[in-house]
């Protein structure tokens, strides 16, 4: 892979969960206030790609504004679990040597993502995990903040309302908010990142594929970068990221191709999900088997699409 800047080649992709997102779902405040956000996400992260940055910084910048933002469901305005509190999960991955870093069950670091890239560059590990990871940030100096600051009422009336129909497990049909970003930057070198605050309901210390290296979270500079968003445990179970990473790299399958085909497999097994997929030379994807899916895109010569139903193009 080289080194030499291609201005022309980078690409940024972001996603904010799939799900039953239909029009008439979303009132207008709902649907514009989630456009906004997405288009601030491309901002951020086309700062830093526009100027010659790495895909790792944008990623992460990207994925940032979304967590600050409470029409997702990462951050500000996650999911409660099933004792009404917020437990938080992120990852990211740097395609050129597959360092990665990922926290779950965080509970007081305003940006997990920054958490998770805290991980990746200043311990050995790859994963730290509830009381662990919130020492770790508190060590390293990352923002800190009163739990609460992550609640919105709408999140609590969901678990509310779910409590109140006898639910005992976890939501697993919703609108999944996950928030995730890839990219591929001038050099070619690729990244991915993914945020959650899991599902509404969640029990016993539950962790999704959000944090996972290799199911929702991957990037390699020899194959691509992916985020996924969706029914997690599917996902785990599939491998998703490194599946898709497998089929471009040793099938030669564009990343549309691949994801469709590992897509298809997570639905033979009842999952229902989304991903966005970024390869080195600057071609990416989005891929969803759900009524919708939030998601932008943009590159090098300025055009952006942000959508959010499955009828727009």
């Amino acid at each position: 892979m080289t080194d030499t800047p291609s201005p022309a080649r980078w690409t940024l992709m972001v996603h904010g969960g799939s799900g039953r997102i239909e029009r008439g779902t979303l009132d207008a405040a709902a649907d514009a206030g989630a456009r906004a956000a997405l288009g601030r996400s491309l901002d951020a992260g086309s700062a830093v790609l526009a100027g010659g940055g790495a895909s790792v910084d944008a990623v992460e910048a990207s994925i940032r504004v979304l967590e600050d933002d409470p029409h997702f469901n990462a951050g500000h305005g996650a999911a409660l679990g099933h004792d009404g509190r917020i437990e938080l999960d992120a990852a990211i991955m740097d395609g050129r040597d597959r360092r990665a870093g990922a926290v779950a069950g965080v509970t007081r670091t305003r940006n997990p993502v920054a958490l998770a890239r805290a991980v990746m560059e200043h311990s050995p590990h790859v994963l730290l995990a509830g009381a662990g990871a919130d020492g770790f940030a508190a060590q390293h100096g990352l923002e800190q903040v009163d739990p609460a600051w992550f609640e919105i009422p709408q999140r609590r009336a969901q678990l509310e309302a779910m409590l109140a129909d006898g639910g005992d497990g976890f939501d697993v049909d919703m609108k999944f908010g996950t928030v995730g970003a890839v990219a591929c930057d001038a050099h070619g070198h690729v990244a991915a990142a993914t945020s959650t605050g899991g599902v509404t309901g969640k029990r016993w210390g539950r962790i999704g594929d959000s944090p996972l290296i290799g199911a929702g979270t991957w990037a390699d500079d020899r194959g691509c970068a992916l985020s996924a968003t969706g029914s997690g445990e599917f996902f785990v179970r599939a491998a998703a990221g490194h599946a898709v990473d497998a089929r471009v790299r040793w099938l030669g399958e564009d990343v549309g191709t691949a994801a469709d085909a590992v897509l298809a497999e997570i639905r033979a097994m009842g999952g229902t999900g989304g991903v966005i997929v970024a390869a080195p030379d600057g071609s990416a994807a989005w891929r969803f088997t759900t009524p919708g899916m939030y998601r932008a895109t943009t590159g090098a010569d300025g055009r952006r699409t942000i959508a959010i139903y499955g009828d727009e193009a």
